[in-house]
């Protein structure tokens, strides 16, 4: 009897163990912008940077796939949270701007740039092998965009120029060979569209690059979206074209921009791709720009889409790069997705174990990914501590590594960072909040999302090892909440649009005591202030991204480290 309870008690003991083990492992539920992926560091240039961008994300057999220009791969993905990266010798994977579609259970793929376009096939992407479908596709182009529409046509849509046009052309669905002749769809009109004009805030204003065409059909209509004015600036946004008809006429829609981010830690999200997730939701992939290496040096940022009563689209980038949750459901507006967590580490002290003079310590906690501290070294032991000067409610950290005098190219072995994340009260006694002192992955934007709320004053990361370079942080960026009130209502919202150039409106506004930024939300009418424009810090900004012909409104909301006042007076601009 003795044996047989032992028998029976073993298993036990191992399926209470394991249930246990599942039940402490932290499940990751949202994510913060940029996403945390193996970017590759690029095979050109003098200066080793990472590069992702030109994103095309479609959805084959319930899951995720993602294509971007030069990685080296392609990325993979059940839940949009977590990827794995796929390699392949059957695709031109370092060209530029790739696109896929869907097509009676195959996947296809095109590139551009290359001297000979082909289309490539397959019905197993897992694998990684593909075959060719059309090994020379007769147009010479950039930006492709392949879309199938309900009735089984397929279309292509592309362009990439500071003089040309974005142009369309129907092909054959068998042999991808163009049906008629290519009719152009969109060209750039900077004098009245103050999105396209270039500038990292549209304030310089040369001939922007018309691009990154992209077709998502919706109850009938077609919206034909389009990337300006150029990959390198802060301004960088999609724009939207409606249709009743694949190849148009096109008629531009009122709200735009669809996809602005000017500002925040990273900025910039244009040349994206538009998907549904399985459970229905719209979704903005985007590049995002930090273009200081190489204007090439890009990231990749993930936004809700939205389309109204009305078929207005809209992206939300409003407090786009703080944490959000991932929906398990169809969701019907961005507030759903807003766990509340609020940016803790903005302009905090902090105090490191060693600094370069051009990248001193404050650069970890300026909110701007295009400046860093790093550490003279890359060694074991280099630390940064931040002190949120007072105790708050820790719910998820994010780690922006820089790679700074990084001597890499590709994708090569031991490209993985590893270290000891603590939080103190006091800073004497340091309890562990994340271990990865023995990791192998690869996590240029690692975010900690944590299973339960910690209450500290202060975090402290040390590093164990670095892939290339020195220990240099572009972020250490804290969200949760500070425990104390939310600001008041800003007040005396101050409007100025410019007589002579009507795309640029002037706002100033009173400080807010206590405020750490504000979010301008604005629109062409008073119930679709689809627009967001974050600041920090600051009591006036100028937009020069409308539309010269349209009316528009605005309103102000207020936040701090304790949560959000939206604003209640809205603001007609003539």
């Amino acid at each position: 009897m003795k044996k047989l309870t032992k028998t029976l008690l073993l298993p036990v003991f191992l399926i209470c163990t394991i249930v246990a083990w599942s039940q402490s492992k932290p499940v990751q539920t949202t994510i913060c912008n940029p996403i945390n992926l193996s970017y590759r560091f690029c095979l050109d240039g003098n200066i080793p940077r990472r590069e992702a961008a030109d994103p095309t994300m479609v959805v084959y057999k319930g899951e995720y796939y993602l294509f971007l220009s030069r990685s080296g791969g392609y990325f993979h993905s059940t839940d949009l949270i977590n990827f794995d990266l796929i390699t392949t010798n059957d695709l031109p994977l370092e060209d530029y701007a790739p696109t896929a579609v869907v097509m009676n259970d195959t996947l296809y793929f095109m590139s551009s740039a290359s001297p000979t376009v082909k289309i490539f096939k397959t019905a197993d992407p897992k694998s990684g092998k593909w075959k060719i479908a059309n090994p020379a596709f007769p147009i010479g182009m950039i930006d492709p965009d392949l879309f199938l529409d309900d009735d089984g046509r397929l279309y292509f849509y592309y362009g990439c120029s500071n003089v040309n046009p974005i142009e369309a052309v129907e092909l054959d669905p068998k042999t991808f060979n163009p049906i008629g002749k290519p009719v152009a769809v969109i060209k750039s009109d900077k004098k009245n569209y103050g999105w396209e004009r270039s500038g990292d805030y549209n304030e310089v204003g040369n001939d922007p690059w018309i691009e990154g065409a992209w077709m998502t059909k919706r109850n009938g209509k077609y919206y034909l979206q389009y990337s300006g004015p150029g990959t390198e600036y802060k301004s960088y946004s999609d724009a939207v074209y409606v249709a009743d008809q694949p190849l148009g006429p096109f008629k531009l829609a009122e709200h735009n921009p669809i996809s602005y981010k000017p500002e925040g830690f990273i900025a910039s999200a244009g040349h994206s791709s538009t998907f549904q997730d399985k459970y229905d939701n719209y979704w903005h992939i985007s590049s995002m720009t930090i273009s200081v290496k190489h204007m090439f040096e890009r990231r990749l940022g993930l936004f809700p889409t939205f389309f109204d009563k009305d078929g207005v689209m809209y992206v939300y980038t409003g407090f786009g790069d703080f944490p959000f949750k991932m929906p398990t459901k169809k969701i019907s507006g961005p507030e759903e997705l807003f766990p509340g967590w609020m940016l803790l580490s903005y302009n905090k002290p902090v105090e490191v174990s060693s600094e370069l003079a051009n990248h001193p310590k404050k650069y970890a906690a300026n909110e701007d990914i295009r400046t860093y501290w790093s550490a003279k070294t890359g060694d074991k032991g280099e630390w940064i501590s931040m002190d949120l000067e007072k105790e708050s409610t820790i719910n998820a950290i994010q780690i922006n590594y820089a790679e700074n005098d990084a001597k890499l190219k590709g994708r090569v072995p031991d490209i993985y960072y590893q270290y000891l994340l603590q939080y103190s009260s006091d800073n004497k006694t340091w309890k562990t909040l994340a271990d990865k002192t023995q990791s192998k992955t690869d996590v240029p934007h690692d975010y900690i999302e944590l299973k339960t709320p910690i209450k500290a004053r202060y975090i402290k990361l040390t590093n164990y090892k670095v892939p290339s370079g020195t220990f240099a942080i572009a972020g250490l960026r804290v969200f949760g909440n500070g425990g104390g009130k939310a600001p008041v209502e800003a007040k005396d919202l101050k409007l100025a649009r410019q007589e002579n150039d009507r795309c640029i409106v002037n706002l100033n506004w009173t400080k807010v005591p206590g405020a750490v930024g504000y979010n301008i939300r604005y629109g062409t009418q008073k119930d679709k202030l689809y627009h967001n424009y974050q600041v920090l810090g600051a009591e006036s900004l100028t937009i020069r991204s409308l539309n010269s012909s349209q009316k528009y409104y605005f309103t102000i909301d207020t936040f701090n480290e304790n949560g959000i006042t939206k604003g209640k007076k809205i603001i007609e601009l003539n």
